[in-house]
């Protein structure tokens, strides 16, 4: 059985996606992932499975949009597939298309309340454009994974589908991954202080990252490490250099996630501070969570629901009450002081990514996809 399994972004540093065909590939799937590549993109690790990166002329905008539906499309349809994955909405309709031309079974593994995002508030026309295909597809669909409760009991209510939860959790940690972890010497950073970390591929308006720079003000034992890549990260950088932080706050590009696991390894305390500004926000459960829990790093999180039940369930940090830079500065302060508490969170963090881990997390992907290989 081969499966083809899409997405819309240049795969290098797509983690879900790549555990996904991982996982695939081991219950006896030949599996092929495609994705774009863009002028920009990093080397591709060797995985266990094969990859396609298509080139566009364009890289943004509705042309970037129209010709890569058409060539993902043209692709799917020429190629032999006996299971076809969607990722996201923006890689629905070609992939829809193609299951009901070849007669094949359709997945579709959507990430977010995609409707919802911030980019689409703002354009009345992209969000009317995008909701009609997402209620065209969606009740015709059979097999929907999500990443959360939340996100899963809205869709589920509003298309009337079953819709399976599956977290984008990261593997349990292995040091011989990564070729072995290095100190923060080795990778550049500062020894003497205390590392606050903010990680992704999506770090963009209205997700706190503004007001934790600004949080580094009242902060002297600590630097902020921003390691990834977005929408703010230019005003980031121009924040620093107007606050005088850039001895403070440290910029690092988008980084292999096994790559990225080395610095993730060395941080005090992980933030995720989206804010409740829109609904795919308010249900969002970064897996950037799973990654600082997996490398034994304690949260500093927003109040929102599928974050704060993580945080409560399993003892792993703090949930900062406002995104006020001097109030969230104060409370990192005084965490990051006790080190009574962070001994107990970096133990709950041990105890929290033996539950929170891939492999226990696959086997609600693997008994669907069983299923249709036994069909």
């Amino acid at each position: 059985m081969k499966a083809i399994v899409s997405v819309i972004n240049d795969l290098s540093t797509d983690q879900r996606v790549d555990k996904v065909c991982g996982s695939l590939h081991e219950i006896g799937y030949e599996v092929v992932l495609v994705g774009r590549r863009r002028r920009s993109s990093i080397r591709l690790d060797a995985r266990s499975y094969a990859t396609v990166r298509m080139f566009l002329l364009f890289e943004r905008g509705p042309l970037f949009y129209l010709f890569f539906q058409l060539r993902l499309f043209l692709y799917l349809l020429f190629h032999r597939a006996d299971v076809l994955v969607s990722n996201d909405l923006d890689t629905l309709l070609p992939n829809f298309l193609a299951s009901r031309l070849k007669g094949c079974p359709l997945v579709y593994d959507t990430h977010e309340l995609f409707c919802e995002v911030p980019e689409l508030q703002t354009s009345p026309l992209k969000r009317s454009i995008w909701k009609s295909i997402e209620r065209f597809i969606f009740p015709k669909l059979k097999y929907v994974f999500t990443v959360n409760d939340s996100i899963a009991k809205i869709y589920s209510e509003e298309y009337r589908v079953p819709v399976h939860v599956l977290r984008n959790v990261p593997r349990k940690k292995n040091v011989s991954d990564t070729g072995g972890y290095k100190t923060a010497a080795e990778l550049g950073l500062p020894s003497t202080k205390k590392i606050i970390l903010l990680q992704g591929a999506g770090i963009n308006i209205q997700r706190g990252a503004e007001e934790a720079l600004e949080a580094m003000q009242y902060l002297d034992q600590a630097v902020l490490l921003i390691i990834g890549s977005g929408d703010v990260i230019p005003r980031l950088k121009q924040m620093s250099r107007e606050l005088r932080l850039e001895g403070k706050v440290l910029f690092i590009g988008r980084l292999p996630f096994q790559e990225l696991r080395l610095y993730t390894h060395l941080a005090d305390l992980g933030l995720s501070l989206d804010k409740d500004s829109n609904l795919n926000y308010r249900y969002s459960l970064p897996n950037k969570i799973f990654d600082y829990i997996q490398a034994g790093v304690p949260v500093f999180v927003s109040n929102l629901p599928e974050i704060r039940k993580i945080v409560e369930q399993y003892g792993v940090g703090v949930i900062s009450p406002d995104h006020n830079p001097r109030n969230m500065a104060t409370l990192m302060a005084e965490k990051l002081s006790d080190e009574a508490l962070m001994k107990v969170w970096k133990e709950n963090t041990k105890l929290a990514a033996e539950k929170l881990c891939w492999e226990e997390e696959e086997k609600v992907l693997e008994e669907v996809y069983r299923n249709i290989l036994e069909k």
